[in-house]
This record gives C-alpha cells, sequence and structure tokens, in this order.
C-alpha cells in the first residue's frame, strides 16, 4: 500500500513538474527590413492555447513589433501589430500540426535609437494549463485539492491522447515504409528480369549478325 501511494505521489511529482511552464525570454534587434525570429511548438487538433507575450518600450520610440502566429496547414490564429506590454491571444487549433509565432522588429525610423532593441517575454500555454483553473474553481465550487485533482486528469488526458496520436502516425509510417520496401522489392525483380532479357537479346543479336557476316 505504501509502496502504492509512493508511485503515486511520484506520478503526481512529474506531471506537476511537467505542467509547469516557464517563460521564454529573449531580446529581439529592431531593423529595416528583419528576418521573423519564430518559436514552434507542437498542438492537437481542437486543443485550446493561450499565447502570452509581454513586450518592453512604448509606442513611436522608433521601433515597431509584430507578432503572427501561424501553423503548418497554413491557418492564421492572430497577427497584432505594433505589441506593447501584454499581448494574449487565445485560440483552439484546427490541425494536429506545429504552429510558430513569430515576431518582426522593425525599425520605423521615426526617431534616433541608440540601441535598437526590445524585450519579449513569451509564454505558450497548451490544453490544461491553457484553462483558468481559478475561474473554474470558482464558479464549480472545488476545493484547491479537487481543482489540482482534476488539472492532473485533463493532463494525464491529454497525454494518453497524445499517445494514441503517436501510435496511429506510427502505424501509418509503418506501413508506407512496408509499402516501399514493396514497390523497391517488385521494382529490383522488374529490372533484373530487364537486364537479362537484354543480355539475351544481345547474344541473340549479335549470333545472327555474325552469321550474316559468315564469321561463324
Amino acid at each position: 500500500m505504501a509502496r502504492t501511494r509512493s508511485l503515486l505521489q511520484y506520478a503526481c511529482s512529474v506531471l506537476l513538474l511537467a505542467a509547469s511552464t516557464q517563460a521564454l525570454k529573449f531580446d529581439l534587434e529592431a531593423l529595416s527590413h528583419p528576418r521573423p525570429r519564430c518559436i514552434r511548438n507542437f498542438v492537437g487538433k481542437e486543443t485550446l492555447v493561450v499565447v502570452t507575450a509581454t513586450v518592453d518600450g512604448y509606442r513611436d520610440d522608433g521601433m515597431r513589433v509584430d507578432m503572427h502566429i501561424i501553423d503548418a496547414a497554413g491557418n492564421e490564429y492572430g497577427k497584432p501589430k505594433d505589441i506593447v506590454g501584454e499581448q494574449r491571444t487565445v485560440f483552439t487549433s484546427h490541425a494536429d500540426a506545429a504552429f510558430d509565432v513569430c515576431f518582426e522588429n522593425v525599425l520605423t525610423g521615426s526617431r534616433y535609437v541608440e540601441n535598437p532593441h526590445r524585450h519579449v517575454e513569451l509564454d505558450i500555454d497548451i490544453g490544461a494549463d491553457a484553462k483558468d483553473w481559478s475561474a473554474i474553481q470558482a464558479t464549480e465550487k472545488l476545493k484547491p485539492v479537487e481543482t489540482e485533482l482534476r488539472r492532473i486528469e485533463e493532463m494525464v488526458a491529454e497525454i494518453v491522447s497524445e499517445m494514441d496520436y503517436l501510435r496511429i502516425r506510427e502505424q501509418k509510417l509503418r506501413d508506407t515504409n512496408e509499402s516501399t520496401n514493396t514497390r523497391v522489392k517488385w521494382f529490383g525483380f522488374g529490372t533484373t528480369f530487364l537486364l537479362i532479357g537484354l543480355w539475351a537479346w544481345q547474344i541473340m543479336y549479335l549470333r545472327a549478325y555474325f552469321r550474316s557476316k559468315h564469321l561463324i
């Protein structure tokens, strides 16, 4: 019983550690024609995502930070311009695909900037982490322990769903691999028979040629 309880506590600790998110912080250099700086993450279909970007500075300081959120399938989820302070974008994914959160710091030239950089702090919450559990606790009148257990339950469900997705993807890749191997095998057989036929035709042609010239 004690062993089972310790294993359960360890599993919960691992889940809580995996759930804890740390914001990504970086400096974004301002250029007249900047290249986008993108952060990529994968999300399953119909999953809640909250992207929170905090940018320092102020408007009309000679720099303009734009953000663009788009996934690998071409779905756009937000394109806010001239971000200053906190910018929160909430969306539900449309496909099982990776999505990029891209930033551009444009040097507008409206005034001289001695150090053309903006500091960006990015926080991406996906699935259970994206929900406002304080509001859920207040609405459903849950105890803190019940709220935490419910959050862990949803996290476990997401992990199971992701494992099922990976299993299905692995099955598709294995089927594709087996199909490719079969095609390569039959292509090899066909090439071999073709070469053998070409060799036999060359021998027959040369024999007929030499006989016509009375060389054999």
